[in-house]
């Protein structure tokens, strides 16, 4: 057996300091998250108040957008339990050289992702959307497509300061960074204040400059702070060598990998709602804003957990590392009650904020009912993912998230959609299927891991 292994009997008072350390950590995230879904609810308000064609070209534009998007995050998500085991271990000139690595590892991959979403911007008519649509797409697509790099920096600096349990620094910067999106927004969107009036293009504007600032102000704090002088000097005067390149990658690539197939079954949902008209993937973008109320806040105590459960890897605390994973799909279950009650009791008024067109507001509530019920699994899959991410162990996502989402999701997809007519309500029911899939081979992965490391395997 490597290492100490920590033996504790769990108690109700127990779970009450696992609580609350998590909701320390937790809260700033949730915070964050928070102030995402605001600058995406206003997007979609104001882009929603421009036009009907402007909303439904920014679905499909962010509905491509967002896999890439999220597959980064993913693959910086593999910094968090490299960084946070050293932390917990105190080896913070490590630390600061395995955040080189990664830093390196993450702007490689933002860079070849731009280059593929390059060469896709040429074939955006083969995804069978309306015709009227693409010339204001296209224009949208150009600028989100710089925003990849700017935002894989912030990433990878936003990872390594939850590793150290600092989720309070980027809660303020990204938050800044909402305010600024929002303000840009609304000068370029409408054409305010003496700004030229843009439409969906002054929107993407907004975007740039809001994850460009973000970026550069991250690494700015990193470099001027006392608690990470240790890792800036470790990063800016140490060689990251191939090793902890490596290292990087093999934890990061499954993440990512994860979160793309993960993400590429709503994007796919997004391309079967456009077969259906305009209509129907406007209402699709509006209740997949609306969604995110829930998928936001379940991820900042999901990241919560994996940056407890690496700082309990980092001294072989498995009981530990137990405990906090309960701990926090106590926490998340009871928020998906929470967004499940708001659904329910709120659905038109939150409807009837992102569209004039009542169309789209009727098509819109149907998708209410298949919303609430994937709330609970969508919670619970989300939790084990970064459960597993913390202990490092990540090559089980890949065979989970191609059974989950590729194997089962698309086929229960098109089934509903198509086969049975749905369309819409259809993409959101089979949503429920290949999560609560995706949650039963999570929870197998993360016991069997447990219990390999408790061995010494």
């Amino acid at each position: 057996m490597k290492g100490k292994t920590f033996i504790r009997k769990f108690t109700p008072e127990s779970y009450i300091q696992s609580y609350k350390s998590l909701i320390r950590l937790g809260v700033p995230v949730l915070i964050t998250q928070l102030g995402v879904i605001v600058v995406n609810f206003a997007d979609t308000m104001m882009v929603g108040a421009y036009g009907l064609n402007e909303l439904a070209a920014s679905a499909f534009v962010n509905s491509l957008f967002v896999v890439v998007i999220v597959m980064l995050m993913g693959f910086a998500g593999g910094v968090t339990p490299l960084i946070g085991a050293l932390y917990g271990r105190g080896e913070h000139e490590e630390g600061g050289r395995m955040l080189r690595g990664a830093l390196q590892v993450n702007i490689f991959m933002s860079v070849a992702f731009t280059f593929i979403m390059a060469i896709l911007y040429f074939h955006l008519d083969k995804f069978g959307q309306d015709e009227e649509l693409l010339p204001i797409a296209r224009e949208y697509y150009l600028i989100i497509l710089f925003t990849l790099i700017p935002m894989s920096v912030f990433n990878c600096f936003q990872q390594m300061a939850n590793g150290t349990t600092d989720t309070a620094t980027p809660m303020w910067i990204i938050l800044f960074s909402d305010v600024l999106n929002i303000i840009g927004n609304y000068l370029l969107i409408f054409g305010k204040l003496g700004c030229p009036e843009l439409g969906l293009t002054g929107a993407g504007i907004s975007t740039l400059i809001a994850r460009t600032a973000g970026a550069v102000i991250i690494v700015a704090v990193v470099g001027k702070r006392k608690r990470y002088r240790q890792y800036w000097e470790a990063l800016i005067n140490s060689g990251a060598g191939e090793k902890r390149r490596m290292k990087v990658w093999t934890t990061s690539y499954p993440l990512m990998i994860q979160s793309g197939v993960e993400c590429g079954l709503w994007a796919f949902g997004a391309i079967v709602c456009g077969w259906f008209g305009k209509i129907q993937l406007a209402a699709y973008q509006v209740m997949n804003t609306i969604a995110q109320l829930g998928f936001m806040t379940y991820m900042g105590f999901g990241w919560a957990t994996s940056i407890r459960v690496a700082n309990f890897m980092g001294v072989n605390d498995y009981a530990g590392i137990r405990k906090i994973t309960n701990a926090g799909l106590h926490l998340v279950l009871t928020l998906a009650t929470l967004a499940s009650i708001i659904f329910f009791f709120f659905t038109e008024p939150l409807v009837h904020l992102f569209t004039p067109e009542e169309e789209v507001a009727l098509a819109a509530l149907p998708l209410v009912a298949p919303l609430i019920l994937y709330q609970y699994c969508d919670g619970a899959q989300l939790t084990f993912v970064n459960a597993l991410r913390g202990t490092s162990e990540v090559k089980p996502l890949l065979w989970i998230s191609i059974i989950s989402y590729i194997v089962v999701g698309i086929p229960f997809l098109l089934l509903l959609a198509c086969g049975f007519h749905l369309e819409a309500e259809g993409v959101y029911f089979s949503f429920s299927g290949a999560l609560t899939m995706a949650t039963i081979l999570l929870v197998v992965a993360f016991r069997r891991v447990l219990k390999k490391k408790e061995v010494g395997i």
